[in-house]
């Protein structure tokens, strides 16, 4: 069975669960954050293994001021969300689309 075939604990796919978080980072609420995380999650969520889309998605339930502002440099990242997702994300620089 292929890497894209096997099935998480929840028993989702790990191509569904790729496009389930993708869905979610481009409708978070805050249009400029589905702007960033959307662009982001396009970027990188499809090259993540299950360990990384656990803390991607664990990410994705913190609320937008403090991921922006985190991103932003606004304030410092708590320990306990340094992890190699979140590095991604701050080093991740957001390009409009044509047409957006």
């Amino acid at each position: 069975m292929s890497d894209e075939n096997t099935l998480s604990e929840s028993g989702e796919s790990l191509e569904n669960r790729r496009k389930r978080l993708r869905f979610r980072s481009w409708h978070r609420g805050m249009r400029e954050m589905d702007l960033l995380i959307g662009s982001f999650a396009d970027a990188h969520v499809p090259e993540f293994d299950h360990a990384q889309l656990d803390r991607y998605e664990a990410l994705l339930e913190l609320s937008d001021p403090d991921l922006y502002n985190w991103y932003a440099g606004r304030e410092p990242l708590p320990a306990e969300h340094d992890t190699d997702v979140m590095q991604l994300l701050t080093q991740f620089r957001y390009t409009p689309r044509q047409g957006s």
